[in-house]
């Protein structure tokens, strides 16, 4: 998958300049994000792991994959018009940051709703219903967010549509 590519080689991308200018709502998480895709009839199950830095927000922001060891594997930056991705030898340019964070990351995640997720909200931008008396979280836009260890800076989504994605992030300062 292409998260295990990423952090399995052996290149790195060079440090760049700072993220595009966000606005006043602009956000900073940083952490480990684990990303597992069920398997299929057609495919075997695949998944990876890496150190993230999430900064900006949905409509500008950038993301940086980092190894355990620190170096930089990969960056996708993105504004309204478009999202750009650098790996260690190419540059890739998306319409959209749905596209960027499946050829990221092997199944597309919801980076824009991701900031909200990642502050214990549903994304404004779709409905959420909340899930069951004695759980904590939501289920929205075809994921399930379970926060019952937000206060530990866990938070586990799943993608309820086949193939399943487990998305697990590790947030290096809990809320």
């Amino acid at each position: 998958m292409a998260l295990s590519l990423l952090i399995a080689g052996c290149a790195s991308v060079a440090r760049g300049p700072a993220p595009p200018e966000a606005s006043a709502q602009a956000r900073h998480f940083s952490g480990k994000l684990s990303v597992q895709v069920a398997a299929t009839s057609e495919q075997a199950r695949q998944g990876g792991s890496a150190n993230f830095d999430l900064q900006g927000e949905a409509a500008r922001g950038q993301l940086e994959l980092s190894s355990p060891l620190g170096s930089l594997q990969a960056r996708a930056r993105w504004t309204e018009h478009e999202a750009v991705l650098t790996l260690p030898k190419n540059e890739q340019r998306f319409d959209d940051l749905d596209h960027l964070s499946e050829a990221m990351l092997g199944e597309a995640i919801p980076v824009a709703a991701l900031f909200d997720w990642l502050q214990g909200r549903p994304w404004p931008q779709a409905p959420a219903q909340m899930l069951d008396a004695g759980a904590t979280g939501f289920e929205q836009i075809g994921w399930r967010v379970d926060l019952s260890r937000f206060p530990e800076g866990l938070i586990l989504a799943k993608r309820l549509a086949e193939p399943v994605v487990t998305l697990r992030i590790r947030l290096e300062q809990a809320p």
